[in-house]
Formats: C-alpha cells, sequence, structure tokens
C-alpha cells in the first residue's frame, strides 16, 4: 500500500528531474518496467523506451538548439494516485534566424500500490504543427 511518504518522494525526485532533463539523464527507479508514456507524437510502453525517449530529448537539443530550457512551474498531488506537472519548454533554435520555441504543458503520472509511476501523459498547449512553425519564425518576434 503506497503511503503518502512514498507519494511525497515521487513529488521530489519529479521535482529534481524535471528542470534538467535536456541537460542530464533523469532517475528511472520510480517508474514500473512496463511504464506507459504517450503525448502528442508519441504512445509506447516500457521503461527501454521511456529511457530511450529522454535519451532523445537530450539529444535534439544539443543538436538544434543553442538554447533550450525545460520551465517547471508546479509539481504536486491531484488525487490519491495521481501527480500533476505544469512546465514550458523554451529555446532558441541553431538557425541564423534564432527561431524561438515556445509551448506550454503539463503532465499526468499515475502511481500504484508500491509508489512506482505507471503512467506519464503529456498534454501541450499547442498542436505539434503549431510548434513546428515556430522554427520558421525570426527570432526577435513575439510568440
Amino acid at each position: 500500500m503506497k503511503s503518502q511518504l512514498q507519494m511525497e518522494q515521487l513529488i521530489t525526485t519529479l521535482r529534481q528531474d524535471l528542470p534538467t532533463l535536456f541537460e542530464q539523464d533523469i532517475s528511472y527507479e520510480i517508474y514500473t518496467n512496463d511504464i506507459y508514456f504517450r503525448d502528442p507524437v508519441n504512445k509506447f510502453k516500457g521503461k527501454f523506451n521511456y529511457r530511450l525517449i529522454f535519451w532523445t530529448l537530450r539529444f535534439h537539443a544539443q543538436l538544434f538548439f543553442t538554447e533550450i530550457a525545460f520551465d517547471l512551474h508546479d509539481v504536486s498531488e491531484s488525487s490519491n494516485d495521481t501527480i500533476l506537472a505544469t512546465w514550458t519548454v523554451r529555446g532558441i533554435l541553431r538557425v541564423p534566424w534564432q527561431a524561438r520555441l515556445l509551448f506550454n504543458g503539463y503532465s499526468t503520472y499515475k502511481s500504484n500500490p508500491d509508489g512506482l509511476i505507471y503512467e506519464h501523459i503529456d498534454t501541450w498547449d499547442k498542436k505539434p504543427g503549431e510548434i513546428l512553425q515556430q522554427f520558421w519564425q525570426r527570432g526577435n518576434s513575439k510568440n
């Protein structure tokens, strides 16, 4: 049976991991082996795939951006087994016109009775195509 302490430990780990996910790896011990992940462009199961998506984020961040940040606004328990994290991704693309990337989102994490996260669903405030359109805008324009 999951305790309040386990839930607080999950929240603490997410608060530590998320702000630096573009620079360093996250802590995978808080996730089940069959974790389910979904965002507007990906959907999969399994810790190997989960590790791969975070590696891919770091790789693409270094390759395509001169600056990129994951601004974590809040992480809190929204119900007995659910954690909600709100965030903003912002960056400057490695292109001559210095296009700026900016979108907000939230992550919903569900935990099992053992105190491990078995589901991570990301929701974005922009459609993937709208985010891609930002790549072609001049960096000094307002997004």
